[in-house]
């Protein structure tokens, strides 16, 4: 509805259609009431439809998700991130740099690691 009146493409205009036919003014205006009547009730239940979505992804993604964990010594890989990429290999560069060893274990799925010289990273 754009001010006050319908909008009907080009064609509808000249030939008859049963949108045109069959529009009622006065039960479009009810219903655009009613619509507007029941707007607030529906925006107070999205942040909780929401919430209820959000937990739902999060136990799905918990339940098939597997904790890795290193023990000290084992050699692993480090993902290299689009930050330390260098940008002129492009996108076939390296996505994995190492191997490295596991020096020390920091909190939960954190590794402090040491390159093949004994040269610590700076960052678990």
């Amino acid at each position: 509805m754009a001010f006050g009146t319908e909008a009907v493409i080009l064609v509808e205009v000249g030939v008859s259609s049963l949108k045109r036919t069959c529009y009622d003014e006065q039960g479009n205006d009810e219903g655009l009431k009613l619509a507007l009547d029941c707007l607030p009730k529906d925006r107070d239940d999205v942040p909780q439809r929401m919430a209820l979505y959000q937990e739902r992804m999060t136990r799905y993604y918990n339940q098939r998700v597997k904790l890795k964990r290193f023990n000290l010594g084992d050699m692993v890989m480090q993902k290299v991130s689009q930050a330390t990429k260098d940008p002129n290999e492009g996108k076939l560069g390296h996505n994995w740099e190492g191997p490295y060893k596991v020096v020390r274990y920091s909190r939960r799925g954190s590794y402090y690691l040491e390159d093949a010289n004994e040269k610590p990273l700076f960052r678990p």
